[in-house]
């Protein structure tokens, strides 16, 4: 069972959130829709609202849904699922049901898909895009493209909190 709570009330610290606890990135439909583990990204505000920044690289399956749809979840975890966000993060929703596999299960808010046995979940409406530009990189940040595969980022803008009750 879940609560809303507005994005202020949230106190956990968002660089464990995404570095050590990762998140479930999930986009599409609640019937069709697919989820990638992450640990890069960030939670600010911009433009006056609450938001979350996110990197998914065009080859990621995920990427197709984030393209489609206006809306993406991020999921977060306690530590006893961090087995099955590892999986989510190594194998391709079209190659298997990710879901399935790891005893997740799907819900929607306002048409989001998000998994169900997620601690605290983020709803974002999509605000953003734009690629990565290598131009823009120093050397540090260009190593980690040695395929040349840039991420797009996404700026959603936060529009529910969901935190489990």
């Amino acid at each position: 069972m879940f609560q809303t709570i507005d994005p202020k009330q949230l106190t956990e610290n968002v660089f464990s959130l995404l570095a050590d606890r990762w998140t479930l990135i999930t986009a599409g439909t609640p019937g069709r829709c697919n989820t990638m583990t992450a640990s890069w990204g960030g939670l600010g505000v911009l433009w006056n609202k609450p938001v979350a920044t996110i990197y998914v690289r065009p080859q990621r399956y995920t990427f197709e849904f984030l393209e489609k749809y206006d809306t993406f979840t991020l999921s977060f975890f306690s530590p006893q699922w961090k087995k099955q966000l590892a999986h989510c993060g190594a194998v391709s929703g079209r190659d298997e049901d990710k879901f399935a596999a790891c005893g997740f299960h799907v819900a929607a808010a306002d048409q989001a898909p998000y998994i169900q046995e997620a601690d605290l979940v983020l709803v974002c409406k999509k605000r953003y895009w734009n690629d990565l530009d290598p131009a823009h990189m120093d050397p540090e940040a260009l190593s980690h493209y040695q395929a040349k595969d840039y991420h797009r980022m996404y700026v959603g803008e936060i529009t529910q909190v969901l935190v489990r009750a």
